[in-house]
């Protein structure tokens, strides 16, 4: 385990082609990381996300997917990800691969790669259109009883990023508030990178707070306010005013093209990234 600026964490683990799960349940979503990522071109990306939203509308209309494993995609509360339905309706500014799973169909998954066992199994798909569409989703009877139980594959991404709020020094990772699959995410990964809010000397952790040791974590980046314009439980609300403006520049494809060349790739990284935010709003 390593500390590092975000920068370099990002160039020295991430290459064109990876299969890349970024996680944080309606908090805690790693914007800095993506952004950074956006910033150095990568290319060629599988993504996987439980509910991949602003940010994978953010990468994938950029031009750095070529495939999405999901189980919800939308703006939270607003409506539609128009990047990501561009891509998927146009082929705009490509062809995107898509695996649609349920919330449960991803979480068997993810835990079967924490596990790494080949495939997680559930009960989840009986009576749903799913597996006419995702050929990925199989089923298997029981040795027990003979049921027939749907089966997916099991997630094992080359690096899994997510965003905390606490670090140790020694690298251990503490997560408060809602939590989502980042603990699935993160064990099944073959490389774990982590933003985090700041680094104190013991992570004094409370009940129920999960706690990620050191030894599965790969590098640490400190970077405040790493997951606005999501909300990080504990040190900052979510922007929700950013959320409905989303849905309006996310709808023309040169609109959006224009926002992110000002928000992020003009920008050195995610403090400058705000800083644009704030003279936007002044």
């Amino acid at each position: 385990m390593r500390f590092g600026n975000l920068r370099e964490i990002v160039d020295g683990f991430i290459r064109d082609g990876q299969t890349i799960a970024m996680e944080g349940f309606t908090h805690l979503i790693p914007f800095a990381a993506a952004h950074e990522i956006i910033r150095q071109g990568r290319r060629d990306l599988h993504l996987i996300r439980m509910t991949p939203d602003l940010v994978y509308d953010q990468m994938i209309g950029i031009g750095c997917a070529r495939a999405l494993t999901f189980s919800w995609g939308g703006n939270p509360g607003v409506g539609s990800l128009y990047r990501l339905r561009d891509a998927v309706e146009h082929d705009w500014p490509g062809p995107l691969e898509i695996h649609e799973h349920s919330h449960a169909g991803m979480a068997a998954a993810y835990t079967a790669g924490a596990a790494r066992l080949p495939f997680g199994v559930l009960r989840g798909y009986a009576g749903t259109d799913l597996p006419g569409v995702n050929a990925q989703i199989r089923s298997v009877t029981c040795p027990y009883t003979g049921e027939t139980l749907a089966t997916v594959p099991a997630l094992n991404p080359d690096v899994t990023i997510l965003h905390a709020q606490t670090a140790d020094r020694q690298g251990n990772v503490r997560i408060d508030g809602i939590v989502g699959a980042q603990k699935e995410a993160a064990l099944a990964a073959r490389t774990l990178l982590v933003t985090v809010e700041h680094v104190v000397d013991s992570i004094g952790a409370a009940m129920n707070a999960i706690v990620l040791p050191h030894w599965v974590v790969t590098a640490i980046a400190v970077v405040p306010r790493g997951a606005f314009p999501s909300y990080a439980h504990g040190h900052y609300a979510r922007d929700n005013a950013f959320y409905l403006e989303w849905d309006t520049i996310a709808r023309d494809r040169q609109t959006f093209a224009r926002w992110m060349q000002q928000h992020v790739l003009d920008c050195r990284d995610h403090a400058e990234f705000l800083h644009t935010l704030e003279q936007q709003a002044a």
